[in-house]
């Protein structure tokens, strides 16, 4: 029996450190339905906290040792650094201390139908248009979301079923904390490779998530990494999804409706099931959706049921996100951040009929920029206008000597800035009504989008 597993047995009181994360809210939620009693802190008051207190979940603002006081389990999340003075509090009394990766692991242990969303791209969306696609289809799942869901304006929920829908992230093997009942693998691409180091290590992660699965796996049948990972699974389901025609779901007889949206049929083992008119751009939403119809039906949707939710979805937050029109300008936010992301998201935008559309563009770890800096420079040559920021380093020292400076120089038009508020300043100064300003990157690119919404609202 696992240690957590045990001391979340005899728990009367879990503290959170860090509640107030996207990754951390929805588990508490889901313990609170449990009945646990929880607690937590967190450095800055936001919606995820005002959710967390409207359940009736005290939440204390600032990291300070006394706060641990009356718990008997603590969670962190990742973002938590072992200096905190919380976590050091807990580790030295004793107290049973936990990542948040274990906890999470360990919720999905509790439900009988757990479907594990994992892959380089595509998990949020994925993931979200599978829980959108259950309710629609009059499931109740609950969910754990990498982003914000609009049909529940949160990053998970808490449903009455035995079924969980999680994303499920390769970074550092977290995925292989989980309990999944169906392993659902949708892409394999180079990433986090100052962890896996090799392309043979990633694989077999992915090999390993996919054999944990207890009934079934569903996995894109066109992609040459992931037909490699699943190599030698047996004993389970093997259920493929894509274009080419040995899979079993396949979107066939494509329409377009209007730029880079989508219409196709959806025929499963030789048999049309119906078609789905998509409400998110672009080719690799059309295997999102295959993957979700997939992952729906095999927990006892019915096909038109789920058709109904996917039709419905306009994406997560942050998954190609409308933020609104502003002087005649729209504004998309994007999560995307590995080049073949900014491709594909890059290329949607350019078939959407803008006058000019710019990819402003935060690049994320040193480590991603160097490892793919010819990929980065190609892909940006895709949009009309191209501004980037300096480089987010997160949790790395810039010991790859990469700048934002070196990027612009390759890139034909190209300009950078060191602030986010000196991008918003430039691009409002030189976009034009017609245009399409795209905010890109999984840092907090967000926050020049906002501001050049502000401006052009003052």
């Amino acid at each position: 029996m696992s240690n957590i597993q045990e001391v979340l047995r005899t728990a009367k009181k879990i503290h959170f450190i860090g509640i107030g994360g996207s990754g951390m809210c929805p588990l508490a939620e889901i313990l609170h339905a449990k009945g646990y009693s929880l607690q937590g802190s967190d450095n800055n008051e936001s919606s995820i906290v005002d959710r967390i207190r409207a359940l009736g979940i005290p939440v204390m603002m600032g990291q300070r040792a006394e706060n641990i006081e009356g718990a008997d389990m603590i969670v962190y999340s990742a973002a938590i650094m072992e200096s905190n003075p919380e976590l050091k509090a807990a580790k030295a009394s004793g107290i049973p201390t936990f990542q948040r990766a274990e906890l999470f692991g360990e919720i999905t242990r509790h439900f009988d139908n757990c479907i594990g969303i994992c892959g380089t791209h595509g998990k949020t969306t994925t993931t979200s248009m599978t829980v959108q696609a259950m309710m629609t289809a009059g499931l109740d799942p609950s969910a754990v979301i990498g982003g914000k869901l609009p049909l529940t304006d949160s990053y998970g929920r808490v449903g009455t079923g035995d079924t969980i829908v999680c994303e499920a992230c390769e970074y550092v093997d977290t995925f292989l904390h989980l309990f999944p009942n169906v392993s659902v693998i949708l892409n394999i691409d180079e990433d986090h490779m100052e962890y896996f180091k090799t392309m043979d290590n990633l694989i077999l992660s992915f090999h390993k998530f996919a054999a944990l699965a207890k009934s079934a796996v569903i996995y894109n049948g066109d992609d040459e990494n992931t037909l490699k990972a699943i190599e030698g699974i047996e004993g389970k389901a093997l259920i493929s999804f894509g274009f080419g025609e040995g899979n079993n779901y396949r979107a066939e007889n494509f329409e377009d409706i209007g730029g880079a949206f989508t219409k196709f049929d959806v025929v499963y083992n030789g048999k049309l099931l119906g078609n789905i008119s998509l409400g998110v751009p672009g080719r690799h939403n059309v295997l999102n959706a295959l993957a979700a119809v997939a992952s729906a039906m095999y927990s006892g949707a019915e096909f038109d049921g789920a058709k109904q939710g996917i039709e419905q979805f306009r994406g997560a937050g942050r998954r190609f996100e409308r933020l609104g029109t502003y002087k005649g300008i729209d504004f998309i936010d994007d999560y995307a951040h590995h080049p073949a992301e900014l491709r594909v998201t890059l290329e949607a935008a350019m078939k959407l009929g803008y006058k000019n559309v710019w990819a402003v563009f935060q690049p994320f770890t040193y480590s991603r920029t160097a490892m793919h800096f010819d990929e980065f420079v190609d892909v940006l040559k895709i949009p009309d206008k191209c501004v980037l920021t300096e480089i987010m380093g997160s949790r790395e020292v810039n010991t790859y000597d990469v700048y934002s400076s070196q990027l612009s120089e390759k890139i034909p038009g190209c300009v950078w800035f060191n602030t986010q508020e000196e991008v918003a300043d430039y691009v409002i100064a030189h976009a034009q009504p017609g245009d399409l300003i795209l905010t890109m990157g999984c840092g907090d690119i967000y926050k020049s989008a906002h501001m050049m919404i502000n401006k052009l609202k003052d």
